[in-house]
């Protein structure tokens, strides 16, 4: 039987999968079961970003992997919909802007922002990497909520001292912070 997954991965709909892709590939590499849910848009913007695959694991990791546990969007039998499973953390990559309103304002009407509901109350680790610029007031004000909720905004803006030299070594400075607050 394969162990229960300790980290929810979230893709919702906004650009940005190949940071999604990399964050699943570093926590399989360190040997830490996942589990895995898109959007609808998420899916279609990824298929987009990442090409076409046979499945949502496939498409976001770039093959099947037994290790990761695909729970569809609607699924409240998940174990990331309750806080009374032994999970560690969740990380929403990229995340959309309606995604943060919903989060912020408590709406937990699917898979994605039922978890994030449950993390913050649980004071769980919960990491939100928005991908929108600029922020208006109205993104500022959500982020801020749930951020003195207990949430890790953590957008996607790479360093640019390590000179890195292609668009993985971007990518990769930004999966780095998010797996060091993992």
């Amino acid at each position: 039987m394969a162990e229960s997954p300790q980290i929810f991965l979230a893709v919702s709909g906004a650009s940005g999968s190949r940071y999604a892709r990399r964050v699943l590939q570093r926590l399989l590499d360190d040997g830490i079961p996942v589990g895995l849910t898109l959007t609808r848009q998420g899916q279609t913007i990824a298929t987009e970003e990442l090409g076409p695959a046979d499945d949502p694991v496939s498409l976001i990791l770039g093959h099947p992997d037994p290790r990761v546990i695909w729970y569809a969007n609607d699924d409240f039998t998940s174990p990331f919909a309750t806080g009374s499973q032994p999970w560690r953390a969740m990380v929403v990559v990229p995340c959309s802007m309606g995604m943060v309103g919903r989060m912020a304002a408590g709406i937990a009407h699917d898979l994605i922002t039922r978890a994030a509901d449950v993390a913050l109350k649980e004071r769980r680790r919960l990491i939100l990497t928005p991908r929108e610029t600029p922020f208006s007031l109205v993104h500022l004000r959500n982020l801020t909520t749930l951020c003195e909720a207990g949430a890790v905004i953590l957008p996607p803006s790479p360093g640019f001292y390590q000179h890195p030299s292609s668009i993985d070594d971007l990518v990769d400075f930004v999966v780095a912070r998010i797996m060091a607050h993992l």
